[in-house]
Protein backbone atom coordinates (compact mmCIF):
# COMPACT_ATOMS: atom_id res chain seq x y z
CA UNK A 1 0.00 0.00 0.00
CA UNK A 2 1.22 3.50 -0.82
CA UNK A 3 0.17 6.54 1.19
CA UNK A 4 0.18 10.25 0.40
CA UNK A 5 0.23 12.09 3.73
CA UNK A 6 -0.08 15.86 3.47
CA UNK A 7 -1.08 19.05 5.24
CA UNK A 8 -4.55 20.23 4.23
CA UNK A 9 -3.39 23.76 3.39
CA UNK A 10 -2.21 25.25 0.09
CA UNK A 11 1.40 24.21 0.55
CA UNK A 12 0.58 20.60 1.41
CA UNK A 13 -2.03 20.17 -1.31
CA UNK A 14 0.07 21.79 -4.03
CA UNK A 15 3.20 19.88 -3.00
CA UNK A 16 1.34 16.62 -3.60
CA UNK A 17 -0.30 18.05 -6.71
CA UNK A 18 3.09 18.57 -8.35
CA UNK A 19 4.26 15.07 -7.45
CA UNK A 20 1.12 13.37 -8.75
CA UNK A 21 1.02 15.42 -11.94
CA UNK A 22 4.59 14.26 -12.53
CA UNK A 23 4.02 10.68 -11.35
CA UNK A 24 0.32 9.69 -11.34
CA UNK A 25 -0.51 7.22 -8.58
CA UNK A 26 -3.73 6.14 -6.90
CA UNK A 27 -2.52 6.23 -3.30
CA UNK A 28 -4.36 6.30 0.01
CA UNK A 29 -4.79 9.97 0.96
CA UNK A 30 -4.19 10.95 4.59
CA UNK A 31 -4.89 14.59 5.46
CA UNK A 32 -7.12 16.86 7.52
CA UNK A 33 -7.59 20.44 8.61
CA UNK A 34 -4.44 22.56 8.56
CA UNK A 35 -3.87 22.15 12.32
CA UNK A 36 -4.14 18.35 12.10
CA UNK A 37 -0.45 17.64 11.66
CA UNK A 38 0.08 14.36 13.55
CA UNK A 39 -0.84 12.41 10.44
CA UNK A 40 1.84 9.75 10.04
CA UNK A 41 0.58 7.99 13.17
CA UNK A 42 -2.69 7.34 11.35
CA UNK A 43 -0.92 4.94 8.99
CA UNK A 44 -0.33 1.34 10.02
CA UNK A 45 2.61 0.67 7.71
CA UNK A 46 3.70 -2.76 6.52
CA UNK A 47 6.96 -3.95 4.92
CA UNK A 48 7.31 -2.56 1.42
CA UNK A 49 4.78 0.23 1.90
CA UNK A 50 5.75 3.66 0.55
CA UNK A 51 4.86 6.81 2.48
CA UNK A 52 5.06 10.26 0.91
CA UNK A 53 4.88 12.85 3.70
CA UNK A 54 4.49 16.53 2.85
CA UNK A 55 4.38 19.80 4.78
CA UNK A 56 4.03 18.49 8.33
CA UNK A 57 6.70 18.78 11.00
CA UNK A 58 8.90 15.70 11.35
CA UNK A 59 9.42 16.66 14.97
CA UNK A 60 5.66 16.24 15.55
CA UNK A 61 5.53 13.00 13.53
CA UNK A 62 8.76 11.34 14.56
CA UNK A 63 7.11 8.41 16.35
CA UNK A 64 5.03 7.56 13.30
CA UNK A 65 8.06 7.90 11.01
CA UNK A 66 10.20 5.67 13.20
CA UNK A 67 7.42 3.09 13.47
CA UNK A 68 7.01 3.01 9.68
CA UNK A 69 10.75 2.64 9.14
CA UNK A 70 10.94 -0.11 11.74
CA UNK A 71 8.23 -2.02 9.86
CA UNK A 72 10.28 -1.88 6.67
CA UNK A 73 8.36 0.88 4.91
CA UNK A 74 10.01 3.52 2.70
CA UNK A 75 9.44 7.17 3.64
CA UNK A 76 9.86 10.18 1.36
CA UNK A 77 9.62 13.33 3.49
CA UNK A 78 9.58 16.97 2.35
CA UNK A 79 8.92 19.85 4.72
CA UNK A 80 9.99 23.29 5.99
CA UNK A 81 8.80 23.14 9.62
CA UNK A 82 10.75 22.24 12.77
CA UNK A 83 12.29 18.85 12.12
CA UNK A 84 14.01 17.88 15.35
CA UNK A 85 16.61 15.13 14.96
CA UNK A 86 16.24 13.52 11.54
CA UNK A 87 16.74 9.72 11.66
CA UNK A 88 19.66 8.29 9.72
CA UNK A 89 17.94 5.42 7.92
CA UNK A 90 18.43 3.90 4.47
CA UNK A 91 14.66 3.89 3.86
CA UNK A 92 14.21 7.58 4.68
CA UNK A 93 14.58 10.22 1.96
CA UNK A 94 14.37 13.49 3.92
CA UNK A 95 14.14 16.80 2.07
CA UNK A 96 14.00 19.40 4.84
CA UNK A 97 14.67 23.11 4.40
CA UNK A 98 13.96 25.42 7.34
CA UNK A 99 14.64 28.66 5.45
CA UNK A 100 11.90 31.17 6.33
CA UNK A 101 11.61 32.11 2.67
CA UNK A 102 10.77 28.68 1.32
CA UNK A 103 7.86 26.27 1.55
CA UNK A 104 7.37 22.59 0.85
CA UNK A 105 5.99 23.17 -2.64
CA UNK A 106 9.17 25.06 -3.57
CA UNK A 107 11.25 22.15 -2.26
CA UNK A 108 9.24 19.81 -4.52
CA UNK A 109 9.56 22.31 -7.37
CA UNK A 110 13.35 22.01 -7.18
CA UNK A 111 13.21 18.22 -7.09
CA UNK A 112 11.02 18.26 -10.22
CA UNK A 113 13.21 20.85 -11.99
CA UNK A 114 10.33 23.33 -12.18
CA UNK A 115 8.05 21.00 -14.12
CA UNK A 116 4.91 22.57 -12.60
CA UNK A 117 6.43 25.87 -11.58
CA UNK A 118 3.22 27.91 -11.73
CA UNK A 119 1.70 25.61 -9.13
CA UNK A 120 4.76 26.08 -6.89
CA UNK A 121 4.40 29.86 -7.19
CA UNK A 122 0.72 29.53 -6.25
CA UNK A 123 1.70 27.60 -3.12
CA UNK A 124 4.28 30.24 -2.19
CA UNK A 125 1.57 32.89 -2.40
CA UNK A 126 -0.75 30.71 -0.33
CA UNK A 127 1.96 30.28 2.33
CA UNK A 128 2.27 34.10 2.49
CA UNK A 129 5.70 34.21 0.88
CA UNK A 130 4.49 37.18 -1.13
CA UNK A 131 7.84 38.80 -2.00
CA UNK A 132 9.35 35.43 -2.91
CA UNK A 133 6.35 34.52 -5.05
CA UNK A 134 6.32 37.93 -6.75
CA UNK A 135 9.96 37.47 -7.73
CA UNK A 136 9.36 33.92 -8.95
CA UNK A 137 6.37 35.07 -10.99
CA UNK A 138 8.38 37.88 -12.57
CA UNK A 139 11.29 35.54 -13.31
CA UNK A 140 8.85 33.10 -14.94
CA UNK A 141 7.58 35.84 -17.25
CA UNK A 142 4.08 35.97 -15.80
CA UNK A 143 2.17 39.21 -16.18
CA UNK A 144 1.10 41.19 -13.12
CA UNK A 145 -2.48 40.08 -13.77
CA UNK A 146 -1.46 36.41 -13.87
CA UNK A 147 0.59 36.83 -10.69
CA UNK A 148 -2.43 38.34 -8.91
CA UNK A 149 -4.55 35.41 -10.09
CA UNK A 150 -2.08 32.90 -8.67
CA UNK A 151 -1.94 34.90 -5.45
CA UNK A 152 -5.73 34.78 -5.09
CA UNK A 153 -5.94 31.07 -5.86
CA UNK A 154 -3.15 30.26 -3.40
CA UNK A 155 -4.85 32.31 -0.72
CA UNK A 156 -8.19 30.56 -1.36
CA UNK A 157 -6.72 27.05 -1.22
CA UNK A 158 -4.96 27.98 2.01
CA UNK A 159 -8.14 29.51 3.42
CA UNK A 160 -10.00 26.25 2.85
CA UNK A 161 -7.65 24.39 5.18
CA UNK A 162 -8.44 26.39 8.30
CA UNK A 163 -11.00 25.12 10.78
CA UNK A 164 -11.26 23.17 14.00
CA UNK A 165 -12.83 20.21 12.20
CA UNK A 166 -13.54 19.04 8.67
CA UNK A 167 -17.15 20.26 8.92
CA UNK A 168 -15.84 23.83 9.16
CA UNK A 169 -14.28 23.56 5.70
CA UNK A 170 -15.93 24.09 2.33
CA UNK A 171 -14.01 21.16 0.81
CA UNK A 172 -12.33 18.21 2.46
CA UNK A 173 -8.62 18.75 1.63
CA UNK A 174 -8.44 15.33 -0.04
CA UNK A 175 -11.43 16.21 -2.24
CA UNK A 176 -9.96 19.61 -3.09
CA UNK A 177 -6.68 17.95 -4.05
CA UNK A 178 -8.50 15.50 -6.32
CA UNK A 179 -10.49 18.32 -7.93
CA UNK A 180 -7.34 20.35 -8.62
CA UNK A 181 -5.43 17.36 -10.00
CA UNK A 182 -7.34 17.79 -13.28
CA UNK A 183 -5.48 21.04 -14.00
CA UNK A 184 -1.88 21.12 -15.25
CA UNK A 185 -1.77 24.87 -14.64
CA UNK A 186 -3.38 26.88 -11.82
CA UNK A 187 -4.46 29.41 -14.44
CA UNK A 188 -6.70 26.69 -15.87
CA UNK A 189 -8.46 26.41 -12.51
CA UNK A 190 -9.31 30.10 -12.58
CA UNK A 191 -10.49 29.92 -16.19
CA UNK A 192 -12.86 27.00 -15.53
CA UNK A 193 -16.23 28.19 -14.12
CA UNK A 194 -16.87 24.65 -12.82
CA UNK A 195 -13.69 24.53 -10.71
CA UNK A 196 -13.70 25.12 -6.91
CA UNK A 197 -12.35 28.65 -7.48
CA UNK A 198 -15.64 30.57 -7.62
CA UNK A 199 -17.16 28.87 -4.56
CA UNK A 200 -14.04 29.50 -2.48
CA UNK A 201 -13.79 33.09 -3.72
CA UNK A 202 -17.35 33.91 -2.66
CA UNK A 203 -16.98 32.18 0.72
CA UNK A 204 -13.67 33.92 1.42
CA UNK A 205 -15.10 37.36 0.70
CA UNK A 206 -18.03 36.73 3.05
CA UNK A 207 -15.85 35.46 5.91
CA UNK A 208 -13.26 38.22 5.49
CA UNK A 209 -15.97 40.88 5.74
CA UNK A 210 -16.91 39.46 9.16
CA UNK A 211 -13.27 39.53 10.32
CA UNK A 212 -12.65 43.09 9.15
CA UNK A 213 -15.47 44.28 11.38
CA UNK A 214 -13.59 43.10 14.51
CA UNK A 215 -11.51 45.69 16.41
CA UNK A 216 -8.10 44.85 17.87
CA UNK A 217 -8.23 43.49 21.41
CA UNK A 218 -4.62 44.53 22.08
CA UNK A 219 -2.24 46.75 20.16
CA UNK A 220 1.35 47.77 20.84
CA UNK A 221 4.26 48.85 18.62
CA UNK A 222 5.31 45.21 18.17
CA UNK A 223 2.06 43.20 18.40
CA UNK A 224 -1.62 43.40 17.48
CA UNK A 225 -4.08 40.82 18.81
CA UNK A 226 -7.54 40.16 17.37
CA UNK A 227 -10.04 37.84 19.05
CA UNK A 228 -12.70 36.22 16.86
CA UNK A 229 -15.79 34.41 18.17
CA UNK A 230 -16.48 30.68 18.35
CA UNK A 231 -18.03 30.42 14.88
CA UNK A 232 -17.26 28.46 11.70
CA UNK A 233 -16.50 31.61 9.69
CA UNK A 234 -13.98 32.72 12.31
CA UNK A 235 -12.22 29.34 12.36
CA UNK A 236 -12.01 29.41 8.57
CA UNK A 237 -10.68 32.94 8.17
CA UNK A 238 -8.29 33.21 11.14
CA UNK A 239 -5.09 32.10 9.41
CA UNK A 240 -5.47 34.02 6.17
CA UNK A 241 -6.66 37.06 8.11
CA UNK A 242 -3.39 36.91 10.03
CA UNK A 243 -1.53 36.88 6.72
CA UNK A 244 -3.49 39.91 5.54
CA UNK A 245 -2.67 41.83 8.71
CA UNK A 246 1.00 40.87 8.44
CA UNK A 247 1.19 42.28 4.93
CA UNK A 248 -0.54 45.50 5.97
CA UNK A 249 1.97 46.17 8.78
CA UNK A 250 5.22 44.28 8.09
CA UNK A 251 7.05 45.68 11.13
CA UNK A 252 4.65 44.19 13.68
CA UNK A 253 3.73 40.70 14.81
CA UNK A 254 0.06 39.75 14.59
CA UNK A 255 -1.98 37.19 16.48
CA UNK A 256 -5.48 36.15 15.50
CA UNK A 257 -7.22 34.20 18.26
CA UNK A 258 -10.44 32.28 17.73
CA UNK A 259 -12.49 31.22 20.74
CA UNK A 260 -12.81 27.45 21.19
CA UNK A 261 -15.97 25.89 22.61
CA UNK A 262 -14.14 25.09 25.88
CA UNK A 263 -13.11 28.74 26.44
CA UNK A 264 -9.54 28.33 25.22
CA UNK A 265 -8.17 30.04 22.10
CA UNK A 266 -7.03 28.77 18.72
CA UNK A 267 -4.02 30.98 17.94
CA UNK A 268 -2.48 31.99 14.61
CA UNK A 269 0.73 33.97 15.11
CA UNK A 270 2.57 35.79 12.34
CA UNK A 271 6.07 37.11 12.88
CA UNK A 272 6.76 40.57 11.45
CA UNK A 273 7.36 40.19 7.71
CA UNK A 274 10.48 42.29 8.09
CA UNK A 275 11.76 39.97 10.85
CA UNK A 276 10.56 36.49 9.95
CA UNK A 277 11.77 34.54 12.94
CA UNK A 278 10.62 33.28 16.31
CA UNK A 279 6.96 32.41 15.76
CA UNK A 280 7.52 28.66 15.97
CA UNK A 281 9.77 28.96 19.01
CA UNK A 282 7.23 31.15 20.82
CA UNK A 283 4.27 28.89 20.11
CA UNK A 284 6.23 25.74 20.94
CA UNK A 285 6.52 26.99 24.52
CA UNK A 286 2.83 26.13 24.90
CA UNK A 287 1.61 22.54 25.08
CA UNK A 288 -0.42 22.50 21.85
CA UNK A 289 1.78 24.94 19.94
CA UNK A 290 4.20 24.66 17.04
CA UNK A 291 5.02 25.92 13.58
CA UNK A 292 7.82 27.59 11.70
CA UNK A 293 9.85 30.77 12.06
CA UNK A 294 7.49 33.07 10.17
CA UNK A 295 4.12 31.57 11.09
CA UNK A 296 2.96 29.33 13.89
CA UNK A 297 -0.02 28.52 16.06
CA UNK A 298 -1.43 27.07 19.25
CA UNK A 299 -4.44 24.77 19.09
CA UNK A 300 -5.64 25.36 22.63
CA UNK A 301 -4.27 28.35 24.55
CA UNK A 302 -5.95 28.48 27.99
CA UNK A 303 -7.67 31.82 28.51
CA UNK A 304 -5.62 32.46 31.64
CA UNK A 305 -2.43 32.13 29.55
CA UNK A 306 -3.33 34.91 27.12
CA UNK A 307 -1.36 37.59 28.98
CA UNK A 308 1.61 35.21 29.21
CA UNK A 309 1.42 34.63 25.47
CA UNK A 310 1.30 38.37 24.75
CA UNK A 311 4.26 38.92 27.08
CA UNK A 312 6.26 36.21 25.32
CA UNK A 313 5.61 37.71 21.89
CA UNK A 314 6.37 41.27 22.93
CA UNK A 315 9.51 40.24 24.79
CA UNK A 316 10.78 38.41 21.71
CA UNK A 317 10.16 41.19 19.21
Amino acid sequence: MNYDIFNGDADGIISLLQLRLATPQQNELVTGVKRDINLVAQVNANPGDKLTVLDISMEKNIEGVQAALAKGAEVFYADHHRAGEIPDHQNLDANIDLDANTCTALIIDKLLDGQFHEWAITAAYGDNLISKADQLAADAGLSSVQAEQLKELGTLINYNGYGAKIDDLHFHPASLFQSLLKYVSPLDVIADPKSPFIQLQQAYQSDMAEALAIQANHRSPVLSVYILPDAPWARRIGGVYGNLLANQDPNSAHAVLTENADGSYLVSLRAPLNNKQGAGDICSQFVTGGGRAAAAGINKLPADKLITFIDHVESYY
